[in-house]
């Protein structure tokens, strides 16, 4: 991928089977990464998986492992999830936490800290606009997101770094075989960032 100044990535999470308490629950993160250059898109893809884990730390990991991977300079990113507890958290609680010693206040402890540390640390090098997105309801990067997570999570795979995106052949598939998505142009221009299942934080 070329050195971008401003990507959008859309992420998600997966951890298979929550509803059983006495067995590992493998999860997987996986994101896809968007840079308009002018002329054409280019796009990749990521994913990590654990062998037990949560929703919520795999929600972490795939911002975490998104920024990392923009290794070359500082970006300006439009960051995308369905995770209102990633969102949430970057931007409402965390600086509340910053200021009370990385806690909750009154010493409580904050589930997934060194997560939350090593994101923030992530995302200070870049400048990031935190987006809500309505999980589940037609947006084509969450969900092809979501694909990747969930692939992830049942293979027990990482990708290692960013490659090649597969987005465009899924998009065929789920047209071909399901009739999704037919008003959606992937080799458009961006357009307006307002969407009505997108909301900025």
């Amino acid at each position: 991928m070329t050195d971008p100044a401003e990507i959008s990535i859309w992420a998600d999470e997966s951890c298979l089977g929550n509803q059983f308490q006495a067995r590992a629950n493998p999860g997987g993160a996986g994101g896809l990464v968007e840079h308009w250059t002018g002329t054409k898109w280019e796009r990749r893809d990521y994913w990590v998986s654990e062998p037990d884990t949560t929703n919520n730390r795999m929600a972490l990991r795939s911002a975490i492992e998104g920024l990392r991977l923009l290794k070359k300079r500082p970006c300006t990113v439009q960051f995308g999830s369905d995770s209102t507890y990633l969102v949430d958290g970057i931007t409402k609680w965390i600086e509340a936490w910053k200021v009370n010693n990385w806690t909750r206040g009154r010493g409580r402890i904050i589930a997934n800290v060194e997560l939350w540390r090593e994101l923030d640390r992530c995302a200070s090098r870049h400048r990031v606009r935190w987006s809500w997105v309505r999980g589940h309801a037609g947006h084509p990067q969450n969900e092809y997101a979501n694909h990747l997570a969930t692939r992830a999570a049942k293979e027990g795979t990482a990708s290692g770094g960013l490659v090649e995106s597969g987005y465009s052949a899924w998009l065929e598939v789920q047209r071909d075989r399901y009739g999704r998505y037919l008003d959606h142009f992937e080799h458009a221009p961006p357009g307006p960032r307002a969407r009505a299942d997108t909301i900025e934080k």
